[in-house]
């Protein structure tokens, strides 16, 4: 089966997105690869279709039990042999799933980076044909990244044990030029195909706004999408308790989604966004990561996250489908309180030294600058995302409510200059 068919069959496209053949192309010639794509280009496919026609299994890193589950079970709604392998489990379901992919049934295999050092792993990896390792959310390998996660740190050191050294797909949707030089050292890449498809997603209009009375204007921009999908992100679980409850209570068809919840409130919840029966989803940022619903119509978010590099990604859950769609970012004085709080709250890693702990602090304190000042600026957001992360832009895109701002302001002093 071509590389076409595949994604035919199994994924119901007949073309490629812009860079995924190249990536897929690369890896299925033995080439390690980086990939840096934005949310929404389609980069688990990138993974996905190599690992349909390469022999053996393929390992994915992933961050977060609840990603791999979605993701596997997704794969399994396309009659693609997929599984997992996390704490979740019972003994009984370990064994049958490494049973299973020693047979070479699954194509596919979910891990946790925490799980590739136990030794029950290590010797599953033995057995296995082990053609290729996905690393998803690549930039939590890199100290620089918003995201670190020690254990990330763990994954060159497991495919160094290996027999044979597979072939290395790297992804992620946000990086800077430090994360992405982190990002190659750390996992060890050799000669990787470097390909960042761009930041610009050209069809979403990004808007920053200081009203008077937050909770009014929210209401506002709600009432005035009521037959559209939306997802609305609030720094805290109490902040999502509360939006959500008066949501509810104005008759919106709501729904909420943090870890301080059940999983199977989430789980629920979750499927109802995605099957489209219900209009909102009130989430903190432990939602999102690996959701695809392309008919998302706009992004609100109640509060100022931590980073840009957080925002941006959030805000990407928004016209999936390439379609226009809205994000919105209501900011207040309080937000950068509660941002500097949540950030000394992911700063205590009882796996990082004190100096460690302390480059982490500087690295979040100037990340967290570097979203208030785009909150504050007056000039184009677009042009200063896209700067942030290292690419050019000429300053105007027409799509955001500065350039908005700007052009209304110019044609109402053209005309004052023509009646002069």
């Amino acid at each position: 089966m071509t590389k076409h068919e595949t994604l035919k069959k199994y994924f119901g496209h007949s073309e490629f997105r812009p860079a995924q053949e190249q990536v897929i192309d690369a890896l299925l010639s033995g080439r390690d690869v980086m990939g840096i794509m934005p949310t929404g280009a389609g980069k688990s496919v990138c993974f996905q279709i190599p690992a349909l026609l390469m022999p053996g299994v393929t390992i994915v890193v992933s961050p977060l039990i609840s990603l791999m589950k979605d993701q596997v079970a997704g794969l399994r709604d396309g009659n693609i042999p997929a599984a997992y392998i996390n704490s979740s489990l019972s003994a009984e379901e370990y064994d049958e799933v490494v049973s299973r992919v020693c047979s070479g049934y699954y194509k596919m295999v979910y891990v946790a980076p925490e799980r590739l050092e136990s030794g029950d792993f290590s010797e599953f990896a033995e057995q296995a044909n082990i053609s290729l390792v996905a690393v998803d959310e690549a930039h939590c390998v890199s100290q620089w990244g918003q995201d670190f996660r020690p254990s990330y740190l763990r994954i060159s050191n497991f495919i160094s044990r290996l027999k044979t050294r597979p072939i290395i797909g790297a992804f992620t949707a946000t990086a800077t030029d430090d994360v992405k030089s982190d990002i190659e050292r750390l996992l060890q890449l050799q000669n990787p195909l470097r390909l960042t498809t761009g930041f610009d997603r050209p069809n979403l209009f990004f808007s920053v706004e200081r009203p008077q009375k937050k909770s009014v204007r929210f209401h506002e921009l709600i009432s005035e999408r009521s037959n559209l999908c939306g997802v609305v992100y609030c720094s805290t679980r109490k902040g999502v308790d509360a939006v959500c409850g008066e949501l509810r209570r104005r008759g919106v068809n709501a729904l909420r989604y943090h870890a301080g919840l059940e999983a199977e409130e989430r789980r629920v919840n979750q499927d109802m966004f995605l099957g489209s029966k219900a209009a909102v989803m009130v989430a903190t940022n432990a939602f999102g990561m690996g959701i695809d619903k392309p008919d998302v119509r706009y992004v609100i978010h109640y509060n100022m996250p931590k980073n840009l590099e957080n925002y941006y990604q959030e805000a990407g859950r928004a016209g999936r489908d390439r379609n226009p769609a809205e994000c919105f970012l209501l900011f207040s004085e309080d937000d950068i309180k509660t941002a500097e709080f949540l950030s000394m709250g992911s700063q205590k890693n009882n796996e990082l030294s004190q100096r460690e702990q302390k480059m982490v602090r500087r690295l979040d304190e100037r990340r967290l600058d570097k979203m208030i000042r785009y909150c504050e600026i007056g000039s184009c957001l677009r042009a200063y995302i896209l700067r942030y992360f290292g690419e050019k832009h000429s300053g105007y895109c027409g799509n955001c409510s500065s350039c908005v701002r700007l052009s209304l302001w110019s044609r109402i002093f053209g005309k004052i200059a023509v009646r002069h």
